[in-house]
């Protein structure tokens, strides 16, 4: 975990200086988005705010040690019948200058369900017996915070490298009638990615992104070690340079060993969402 925050505070501090030195520049050059007639129709903005549903489907499989006794392997789906949910997304990207943009995204996740398990699971040092009907809670907030540069930009697409921080808080929680045990992975994690944008029609954009981090360590020696990928792929057609509608593909990965902790959660799935700019 000091891993984490130390290179988070080391992307943190990169991200605020690059972001600093743009607000001069974009004032010298006067960057006025709006009067750039050439470009494609969707481009002209300073803000642009997305917001949808995602419909994805998930893995999890959750290992919670204590007192010195040792978790089981809990799968979510198999073990307590977690279902697949919808969730909605939130994504602002403000853009102080031609090639510069700061970004946020905020997709709350969370699931809850009962079921009587079919093995004994120890979780966090206690036993869930088996035959006994347990009630499963995952709350998962995903935050993003990151800069993106487009280093090569055209009227008609981009190509550009993104910096950012995501936080990522997973809260796992069992009950029974005897019983209520829950463990808690809170972590600020450093990304690098990359994004490009084509435009196939005047007013059809199709964009992808791809952002990970991976901390030294071998999960199979049981090594402290996690990673967390996150592929982004969507089109966009814009009715105006102000709305438009999107529709895409996402996947979210990430696997942690901490302590004798342990954790490998994957959603993925499609989704549709509006946009508006100004």
């Amino acid at each position: 975990m000091t891993a984490f925050r130390t290179l988070a505070s080391v992307v943190a501090g990169a991200a605020l200086s690059v972001c600093a030195s743009v607000a001069p520049v974009s004032a010298q050059y006067g960057y006025q988005p709006a009067s750039r007639s050439n470009l494609a129709t969707g481009e002209k903005y300073a803000v642009e705010i997305t917001t949808g549903l995602w419909y994805p489907n998930a893995s999890a499989i959750v290992s919670s040690e204590s007192l010195g006794i040792i978790g089981s392997e809990i799968d979510l789906v198999n073990d307590l019948g977690v279902v697949d949910e919808k969730f909605t997304d939130y994504r602002v990207v403000v853009r102080p200058g031609r090639k510069h943009k700061l970004r946020f995204q905020y997709t709350p996740i969370e699931y809850e369900t009962e079921a009587t398990i079919q093995r004994d699971l120890v979780f966090n040092g206690i036993v869930f017996p088996i035959r006994l009907p347990v009630t499963s809670r995952l709350d998962w907030k995903a935050w993003r915070f990151g800069y993106e540069y487009d280093f090569l930009y055209r009227d008609r697409g981009f190509l550009g490298l993104i910096l950012e921080a995501k936080y990522t808080d997973v809260k796992v929680e069992l009950e029974n009638p005897v019983s209520r045990e829950f463990t808690e992975a809170q972590a600020p994690i450093p990304a690098l990615g990359i994004i490009g944008r084509g435009y196939i029609a005047p007013n059809i954009a199709v964009t992808g992104e791809f952002t990970g981090f991976k901390m030294p360590g071998d999960f199979s020696e049981g090594e402290d070690a996690a990673q967390y990928f996150e592929l982004d792929l969507y089109g966009t057609l814009n009715f105006t340079d102000n709305f438009g509608i999107q529709g895409g593909y996402r996947s979210l990965a990430v696997k942690y060993q901490i302590d004798e902790d342990f954790g490998d959660l994957k959603l993925d799935g499609f989704y549709f969402s509006g946009v508006v700019r100004f």
